[in-house]
């Protein structure tokens, strides 16, 4: 499962000084294979996932920034999200490359293996590193686009309250480095089955871009409070219940076949 574990009572505000003043300085823990990315992307868009879903639906993409530091913050249903979000923002849409943020338990044998390939980095959910504080500032400061799941583990159903850290990360790095634009992007993604298997249908929406720099007035624990908020009415605005996938699917399907008969 690929967590959120930047929570208030992990980051203090020594260890955020500490941390962005050392980021520059600390060397890559992630990298992008430049052979195996590719291939995976490929495969995943092309056979995996029209193979396993039913219908894809994507919308919103112009909403994607193609430069600049961005955290993609999309909502957490499924282990399949870990695939859907590169289907939906990576590579073939943005020609960007997605780092994500995963548990440490998961970069463990083979599977380790093939998360770093595609430029994950582990964390401690219930006690992050200060390393790994650094490289996610890091990757933000040399402007490439972070994943990390704001409600934390995976929940059905409706949204789950958000973890703070994504917005206290955000704000870190942006007041760090002046003018860096930090911009995090909310993303719903939805099932037509509470437990994807075969035929599911997906949909997928992504939201505006919410400017980090409008929340920084120098009250970290009060701007994250409202960056969080208005994180979370983006999220509920692109959420939607298995139902409404269900009856939005039959309503194109009836159009169709009307559309046909006339």
């Amino acid at each position: 499962m690929i967590t959120s574990p930047l929570s208030s009572s992990n980051i203090h505000h020594k260890t955020q000084n500490d941390t962005l003043a050392k980021a520059n300085k600390t060397p890559r823990s992630s990298a992008v294979s430049p052979w195996f990315s590719p291939l995976a992307y490929f495969l995943g868009r092309r056979f995996l996932l029209p193979f396993f879903f039913g219908h894809i639906e994507v919308t919103g993409q112009e909403n994607l920034p193609t430069t600049g530091p961005v955290i993609l913050a999309p909502t957490h249903r499924s282990r399949w999200d870990a695939l859907v979000v590169p289907y939906a923002a990576g590579r073939c849409v943005t020609g960007r490359d997605l780092q994500f943020m995963v548990t440490i338990d998961e970069c463990q044998g083979l599977q380790g293996w093939l998360i770093r390939q595609m430029g994950g980095f582990p964390v401690d959910p219930k006690h992050p590193s200060i390393n790994t504080l650094r490289h996610a500032v890091k990757i933000l400061h040399d402007r490439e686009m972070l994943v990390i799941f704001p409600e934390g583990g995976i929940h059905k159903g409706k949204l789950h309250p958000l973890k703070p850290g994504i917005a206290r990360l955000a704000l870190s790095a942006e007041s760090s480095y002046p003018d860096l634009g930090v911009k995090i992007v909310p993303i719903g993604i939805n099932y037509s089955q509470p437990y994807p298997s075969w035929g599911t249908d997906v949909n997928i929406h992504i939201g505006t871009p919410i400017k980090v720099s409008d929340y920084a007035s120098g009250c970290l624990k009060q701007d994250a409070q409202r960056l969080t908020t208005d994180l979370a009415k983006g999220l509920q605005k692109l959420s939607h219940h298995e139902s409404e996938i269900l009856n939005n699917r039959s309503l194109q399907s009836s159009s169709f076949r009307h559309g046909i008969r006339t």
